[in-house]
Order: structure tokens, then sequence, then C-alpha cells
């Protein structure tokens, strides 16, 4: 096995002539084959998957989850046989929840429930912390989560029912704290704007993360909803530079795009805010004051960050997506990382998971926090009103209208 550092190293010493796709192959040169027992995670790098099979994807490897006992690697076997593998597609699959709203308890969150209308995200963010999710299903946190996605089939009937119960208290629900409601697949099955369809009938608050436009399509519902004092929307802008985004977070809008549904849902007088998320060091940290500059002008009222994490699989995934992509700065960027995270890649105790501790950490932290006053950002923020909450009607109710 290869160890990510070894792999560091190794990448370092390939002449400048070299590509950054040669530096890759050489230095993911000998992995574990077929059979083998999976090492943790955390301390290995598998065969990136050819290039023309995952073109318009994050990560660069499909990684057997941590409860998988084996690891597969795909190895050529002489005869040209990796040749014949087909590219990865978009692959959905249907599921039935019996319920829909998550509960947390966390203590750094805002919120105590949540809704995720898919699993799996096709936006592929290759830092994206949902991903190790996937592991659960038996699939890959690589290219499997960004591939092999589940529709909550049902989903508007299921959250009817939640709210329709007796003893249900009204509280902002969010969605998109994990996958991403309107990522591409949401086009054709449209399971959020079923939620939402809910959400309004019953006077429910409402609280929306995406990096998607595709939210401009449900003005109609939130503009309504926002006049009541029950909806609000944040647009993560993760970079200004449309190269970089497409590198990081392939099938997401481009940045330009989300300047742009921020533009309009503010214009629609629903209340706005952005998200730099996450800050990622000597990758897009010089944005910071950029990025604030350019969501204030295009309507937002109020802004926060999360610097990256990598739990479980999403370091290896984010590791390989480095040496990749930016061979020369991995041992540096994940220098900074540690310097956050106590010496480790992560740490996932509460008031430290977002914001990370240290000297980075810290700077960084003043830098948002100056840049978002002179901006006026944070002066103050949307509060949702739970008070004009309406039961959806129960089965029995319902019949009697009839």
């Amino acid at each position: 096995m290869l160890s990510v550092e070894t792999a560091a190293r190794t990448a370092a010493t390939v002449p400048p002539s070299q590509s950054a796709k040669s530096a890759q192959k050489q230095s993911l040169g000998n992995n574990a084959r077929y059979g083998e027992r999976q090492a943790p995670p955390t301390e290995t790098v598998e065969s990136a998957v050819a290039e023309d099979r995952r073109r318009g994807r994050g990560a660069v490897t499909n990684a057997s989850g941590r409860y998988e006992p084996h690891a597969r690697v795909a190895e050529d076997d002489g005869w040209d046989s990796l040749g014949s593998l087909e590219a990865f597609q978009t692959q959905v699959s249907y599921e039935k929840p019996r319920t829909v709203i998550t509960r947390n308890d966390s203590p750094d969150l805002s919120f105590d429930r949540s809704i995720n209308p898919y699993r799996g995200c096709e936006h592929g963010c290759v830092y994206c912390f949902a991903r190790p999710t996937h592991a659960y299903m038996g699939l890959s946190p690589g290219l499997d989560f960004e591939t092999r996605l589940f529709v909550k089939d049902g989903v508007a009937q299921a959250l009817e029912r939640e709210l329709s119960a007796p003893n249900y208290q009204p509280k902002t629900i969010a969605i998109g704290t994990n996958t991403d409601p309107y990522q591409p697949i949401e086009r054709q099955h449209r399971n959020m704007r079923a939620i939402l369809e809910v959400l309004s009938r019953a006077n429910h608050p409402v609280g929306i993360v995406t990096k998607s436009a595709l939210v401009t399509r449900d003005i109609d519902i939130l503009a309504p909803m926002a006049e009541k004092g029950l909806a609000k929307v944040a647009i993560s802008v993760t970079s200004l530079d449309g190269k970089l985004s497409r590198l990081m977070e392939p099938r997401a809008a481009q940045p330009q795009k989300r300047l742009d549904a921020l533009r309009e849902l503010s214009a629609a007088g629903i209340p706005t805010a952005a998200l730099v998320a996450p800050i990622i060091p000597a990758i897009n940290d010089h944005e910071i004051e950029a990025i604030l500059d350019r969501v204030q002008a295009a309507g937002a009222r109020s802004a926060g960050y999360v610097m990256l994490r990598l739990p479980l699989e999403v370091e290896n995934i984010f590791g390989e997506w480095l040496l990749t992509h930016f061979p020369a700065k991995y041992r540096h960027v994940m220098s900074l990382v540690r310097g956050m995270r106590g010496g480790k890649a992560y740490d996932s105790s509460f008031g430290q998971r977002m914001k990370g501790t240290g000297a980075y950490a810290w700077l960084t932290g003043r830098r948002f926090e100056i840049a978002a006053a002179k901006l006026g950002l944070n002066a103050s923020r949307a509060k949702l009103r739970c008070d004009l909450f309406k039961p959806p009607l129960r089965g029995p109710e319902q019949l009697m209208l009839l």
C-alpha cells in the first residue's frame, strides 16, 4: 500500500515537464490487488480511475467504503481490458422513506431538523463532508456518491404525515445541509418542489442552502412564503474562478450563475445569504474578500463561512484530488489543514469542526469578519416565523370535508 505522504513525496520529484496526470500515475503505482483487506482509508491511496471514465466528475477514485471487507481496484491484465470499461453514468434508484425529517441536537448548528430529498449528489463536490454516508449503502464515497443516486419516493406524503402528527412542534426545517436539493436530477424528479408545496400550505418555515441556480424556478412558491416570514435562501459560493469551480464541484452552477441567482432571489423579496464554504487553505482562501464583495453586490444580506472538513473517506478523496490537480500544493495544503485540526486531518469536536483552531483558522476568521463588516453584511439576520403553522389535515379529517 502506498501512503498519501509517500505519494506526495514521489509526486514532488517529478520533473516540471511531466503532466500532473503523469505524476499521479507514478505516485499511485503500487496498490492493493483485488481480495486484499482494505487498510484504514486515512492511510491509503487507491488507483485513479481513467480520466475519460470520470470526465465531469469530482472524485478521481472509487475506493470501497469503510464497511466493506475487501478493496477492489481495477487492474490492467495486459490485454487492454481497462479500455473496454464504460464511463461512469448517473444511475437513479428509488427508496420509500417512512420519515423524512432528520433530527439533531448539535450545539454548533442553528437548526434542529432537516430534510434531504436525495441520497448522493451529482454536483460531485470533491470536498463534500456528506460523502461518507454512501458507505451505509454499501457504495463508495468516491465516484459512487456522484453517480449512484437515490430518490426518496413519496417524500411529500411522508412529510405531510409528520407535520400532521398531534405532538409536532414547528421549527425551521433546513434543506440542503447534507446533499443539494437542487442537484441536476431535481429537474426531473421535483422532490424539492413537492416539499416546498407542502411547507407552503402548512405555513411552515424553511431555510435552504444550495449551489444551484435551479432554486430560482421555485420563486413562485418562495416569494409568497418569504412575504409571510417563512423562507430564506443561502447560496454557497466557493470561488469566483470558473476553472477552479469546475475542478472542485464539476456539476454545480458556475460562479456567475450563483451570483445571478442571488440577485434574482433578492429582487423577489426573498431574504438571501451567502456561504463561503468550504474555505480551503492555499486553494481558495485568497478569494474571501472578493467573494464577499460580489455576493453583497448581488443582494445578500448576510454571509458565513466553513473551513474545509475532511471526515473519514473524504481525507483520501480530497488528497487524491490534490495530487491530481495541484500536486505541488499537496503538502502545504494538508499542513495547514492539520494545523487547524490539532495535527489531524479532521476534528469532529463541537465548536471546532466548522471553524478549526490555531493561528491560520484565527486569521481566516478575522479576515472574514472584517470584510463582512465593511460591506454591512450580518448587520441583521432574517428570523422566520413559526406562529403561522397550520398542520396538514390527517386522513379522517380530510374525509369529513367530502
